[in-house]
């Protein structure tokens, strides 16, 4: 027998998953075609999600995720930095650099979770909590690279290292955790020496793909 549900929420939820898989929008009757659903019915869905800031529309009229999606993100930390835990040991060990999960917050890149490694005789210091502009180091770019994925626009590798840009000397390799509903992250190494890219890309890579795959 199967249960009853609400068909206005399973049409908000879905109407939330489909903004998540295009981040630049889409228009009134883009949604109400993906969705097979009336015109007017997509404009009441939309006007409801706008009023408690989970969806907003652009100069152009497309309809976006809103701000608000950002009050479960920030929900949902403690247990991605649980779940996420055992595979950044594994890396931080494996690399003999400090590991960190990484999520964008609005215009930020926020660490919500950080292993240093055990055998090092010295390692970069990162905390929890540390933020930063999504377009300057290693995490960030991570996030936008895996944006530019969603959308087709694969530039190159699928992991981002930077050098200098937010500590002088260190060295960052990430790679956008891919997949996930209504969370950007990444998972990166940073170190002040001692890190080879395309040795060191793969492992977070796979880092990543396996964090996604615990999540999903």
């Amino acid at each position: 027998m199967t249960a009853e549900t609400s068909q206005t929420l399973d049409r908000g939820l879905r109407l939330l998953t489909l903004l998540t898989e295009h981040p630049r929008g889409l228009t009134i009757t883009e949604i109400a075609t993906a969705m097979s659903l009336n015109r007017t019915v997509v404009y009441r869905l939309v006007s409801t999600l706008e009023q408690h800031g989970l969806s907003r529309r652009d100069a152009q009229g497309r309809v976006q995720l809103g701000l608000g999606v950002l009050r479960f993100a920030r929900g949902v930390h403690p247990v991605l930095r649980g779940l996420a835990a055992p595979t950044l040991r594994g890396l931080a060990e494996d690399v003999g650099a400090t590991a960190h999960l990484t999520v964008a917050d609005g215009p930020d890149a926020l660490a919500i979770a950080v292993v240093e490694p055990s055998w090092t005789d010295y390692h970069v210091g990162y905390r929890v909590g540390a933020r930063h502009a999504l377009d300057r180091g290693a995490a960030g770019k991570a996030i936008l690279l895996g944006r530019a994925i969603a959308a087709g626009d694969q530039p190159g590798p699928a992991f981002v290292t930077t050098q200098g840009e937010l500590q002088s000397g260190a060295i960052g390799v990430a790679a956008p955790v891919r997949g996930l509903v209504g969370v950007e992250a990444s998972v990166g190494v940073v170190s002040l020496g001692g890190l080879e890219p395309e040795q060191t890309g793969p492992k977070v890579i796979a880092a990543a793909r396996q964090i996604a795959e615990s999540l999903t």
